[in-house]
């Protein structure tokens, strides 16, 4: 038999606030961690074919995948928060 208290879905109160502020940190952070990844995966591979370029088109596919990310994870809590 199934509690009448148990929440079926999003969480509510207090840890459904924690869920928001982690989503929301997610977004702050996921465009500058990709284009450091990128930058580093770059200047790597610069250093090993001995070209002054990669690095750059790493922060650019970094930048990419970050934007990416933060449609992603903002177009899955839009859609959270109209049901």
């Amino acid at each position: 038999m199934m509690e009448e208290n148990k929440i079926l879905g999003k969480p509510k109160g207090a840890l459904g606030d924690l869920v928001k502020a982690e989503t929301m940190i997610q977004l702050a952070i996921a465009l500058p961690a990709a284009c450091v990844v990128g930058w580093l995966g770059g200047a790597w591979a610069d250093k090993h074919f001995g070209t002054h370029w990669i690095s750059i088109a790493g922060i650019v596919l970094g930048a990419v995948a970050g934007f990416v990310k933060i449609i992603a994870t903002a177009t899955k809590y839009i859609k959270n928060n109209d049901e």
